[in-house]
């Protein structure tokens, strides 16, 4: 489970956002279960994306699909595996504002202050 926080200005919103990221980035609809929207696309068995502490945050948890390697030439395998992390890299940036960059620092900053 990974925490994203959200660039200031994207907080209007982001709800919708959410969802609407979700059906851009990945070409489905998610399914909403109390707020909680989840979907399975290409190497994700299950991506879900819930809002954080006082919707400054978004909390996503993913499950990846293990069986792909096992199903698949290992060639096409990595172009799924390849295809959905820039999918969901797109979908974080249109939801948090953040690039992939970004997000590293901003990461690196907060274990840094857990320490």
């Amino acid at each position: 489970m990974q925490e994203y926080q959200i660039k200031r200005g994207f907080k209007e919103g982001l709800k919708e956002r959410m969802y609407d990221g979700l059906e851009e980035s990945f070409g489905i609809k998610p399914e909403d279960n109390d707020g909680v929207l989840t979907i399975s696309s290409g190497a994700f068995r299950k991506l879900s994306v819930k809002l954080g502490e006082n919707e400054k945050t978004i909390v996503v948890d993913t499950e990846s699909d293990i069986t792909l390697y096992d199903n698949l030439p290992e060639e096409e395998a990595d172009k799924i595996v390849l295809e959905t992390s820039r999918k969901y890299n797109k979908y974080l940036e249109f939801v948090t504002g953040y690039n992939t960059k970004e997000r590293k620092k901003k990461a690196a900053d907060a274990a840094k202050k857990s320490r």
